[in-house]
């Protein structure tokens, strides 16, 4: 049984979604809102990063307060969409270190062709979090992940912008032991395996080519 999808209902993602679908959004401002919803939904996807207790001096005295205990992450965009969430989560987690796995969509069958996979030599040691604005299909993230498990890795989660019940269903189905994180689950998708109503080819709105 697949773990449920954590949707998120947060007004402030909410409202920059809406921005964020809108066809009159240009590029610039596109790129600013997929990094904020980006590091907005990375806030509930690392609530879960173990703390241990440290003693600090404040301009006070002694204190005793928390700190991540060194739990070893990585963020793993798919390219190229995927790079504009980069910045979003490194905002929060700088120390995180980065891989890369390219694919692209075939046009007549979509299904995803891999032309790239470069991760951290110690990725199987490191909880990864695998970024990808629109989940639709779901070929390219069951393909994504597969990858990074070959590679030893035991805990992945993948976050998304925008979900089709199409492609959730297809990544719980093929691996059910991967948490999704995502700021809407939209209606289908059409003929062409675009998300409804989505927000159009993300890669494309972030940077500005057809």
């Amino acid at each position: 049984m697949s773990i449920k999808p954590f949707i998120m209902d947060h007004p402030l993602i909410q409202h920059k979604l809406t921005l964020l679908r809108d066809k009159n959004t240009g590029s610039k401002e596109f790129r600013e809102l997929v990094n904020e919803i980006a590091t907005l939904i990375c806030y509930e996807a690392s609530r879960d990063l173990p703390l241990e207790e440290v003693e600090i001096e404040t301009p006070m005295g002694p204190a005793v307060t928390k700190v991540l205990s060194g739990r070893k992450l990585a963020f793993v965009p798919i390219l190229r969409a995927g790079m504009g969430m980069l910045d979003g989560v490194l905002a929060l987690i700088p120390a995180a270190k980065v891989g890369h796995i390219g694919l692209y969509r075939d046009e007549e069958t979509a299904i995803p062709v891999e032309y790239y996979c470069k991760l951290p030599s110690d990725i199987a040691e490191r909880d990864v979090i695998l970024l990808d604005p629109m989940l639709a299909t779901g070929g390219s993230a069951i393909d994504a992940i597969t990858q990074i498990k070959a590679r030893g890795c035991k805990n992945i989660k993948f976050m998304c912008i925008i979900a089709a019940p199409e492609g959730l269903e297809a990544v719980g189905n093929a691996h059910p032991d991967v948490q999704i994180y995502c700021a809407s689950l939209d209606k289908c998708l059409n003929d062409k395996k675009y998300i409804l109503p989505g927000l159009g080819d993300a890669g494309d709105r972030i940077y500005g080519t057809k």
